[in-house]
């Protein structure tokens, strides 16, 4: 089941909660007390390694950077639109890298992505990450790996997925695997690549 949120006085909160008719009901929302929704999965998570920041926060994130990786540099979503990024970012649990070296921009440069689509309880597929080519051979995508897979809010999920054309060993550090029985994985895509801007 997909779980959308509302903003209501300052919480994300469950549509299904919303439009519930005891919840819809002014005496219950008067009495409600909106604190019981502040869940762990709905609070930033943020790491530090020397100069290097990793967070959850998605005000941090640097849309131009993320486009432009995945846009014109990555194998997997070449062409991808700033708008259906913006989409992907509003519909995950993202993960910036930032050099805080970098003091023209207030809080660090980006320069590494990851994010994660998951129900919080039992699933996640991991996708889009990346570290910037001027920063590879520091330890930072291990490094990211291991702040994404101890995130507090991604305990406890009994599957995780991801697609990689040649990072598997990367992955394999973190107890991914090729999957045992192929077979009963099924996939539908509409199209392989997205359409050049015009």
């Amino acid at each position: 089941m997909k779980i959308l949120f509302n903003i209501v006085m300052g919480k994300q909160i469950p549509w299904y909660l919303l439009t519930h008719p005891y919840i819809k009901a002014p005496e219950f929302l008067g009495a409600l007390s909106f604190n019981n929704f502040n869940t762990t999965f709905m609070n930033t998570y943020s790491a530090q390694k020397n100069n290097f920041i990793i967070s959850t926060e998605k005000e941090k994130l640097q849309l131009p950077v993320i486009h432009a990786y995945l846009s014109e540099e990555s194998y997997w979503a070449k062409n991808i639109s700033g708008e259906l990024v913006q989409k992907t970012i509003e519909g995950s649990l993202c993960f910036g890298v930032y050099d805080t070296s970098d003091t023209t921009i207030a809080g660090g440069r980006q320069m590494g992505y990851a994010r994660v689509i998951t129900d919080y309880a039992t699933f996640a597929y991991l996708a889009d990450v990346f570290i910037l080519s001027a920063y590879r051979g520091k330890g930072l995508s291990k490094w990211l790996m291991e702040e994404i897979m101890n995130c507090p809010s991604l305990q406890g999920l009994r599957r995780w997925m991801l697609a990689t054309r040649d990072a598997q060993g990367l992955y394999k550090q973190f107890g991914f695997t090729p999957l045992p029985d192929p077979e009963r994985i099924m996939q539908y895509n509409p199209f392989t690549e997205y359409p050049p801007a015009l």
